[in-house]
């Protein structure tokens, strides 16, 4: 019952703001709102924004841009940790609020949700190397906040790269 009772909200939601039940059956009725909705730095804008690129055919005939350059001109996979995910997002958030003129008032949230993705990326791995990866985390968010896109220094990569060889040697010699 408890279920049921969850369930009926959450469809209603999703019908109130344009979005079927079904992936692949999704209407946008209001293109903002369903922006809006996947460009928020929780884990259920993520997710529902990973489910709708991967059948991102259903939305084409809504205009929504997909491109993306992943981290632009920054490594998309500094020192082996994989931000092109979180990269991809930010490069939609921007592009398509971007297309329908609102880019300035969501572009804080935008790049909130960029580390928000970042540092969920960065939780990934373990504990001996994570503080490695939400260094870089910091420092692309921090580019983005400031300039609108990657720069990544060769200083801020030195000092992660620094980080991450201090943590794998602390892994192996927890190991040992």
């Amino acid at each position: 019952m408890k279920l049921r009772r969850l369930v009926i909200p959450v469809t209603a939601l999703l019908i109130a703001i344009g979005v079927a039940t079904d992936a692949h059956a999704a209407v946008p009725a209001d293109k903002p709102a369903v922006l809006t909705s996947w460009s928020q730095p929780t884990a259920a804008s993520a997710n529902a924004w990973l489910s709708a690129r991967q059948h991102q055919s259903d939305w084409a005939s809504y205009g929504f841009d997909w491109s993306t350059d992943y981290c632009s001109d920054s490594p998309d996979q500094p020192l082996g940790f994989d931000f092109r995910l979180p990269c991809a997002r930010h490069d939609f958030g921007y592009r398509n609020f971007k297309a329908i003129g609102t880019f300035p008032a969501n572009k804080g949230r935008i790049d909130d949700s960029f580390y928000y993705d970042l540092k969920a990326k960065c939780a990934a791995y373990n504990v001996f190397v994570r503080p490695a990866c939400t260094s870089l985390a910091w420092t692309y968010y921090q580019a983005v906040k400031a300039f609108g896109s990657v720069a990544l220094s060769d200083a801020a990569l030195d000092r992660a790269a620094d980080l991450l060889a201090k943590g794998q040697a602390a892994e192996a010699r927890s190991r040992a």
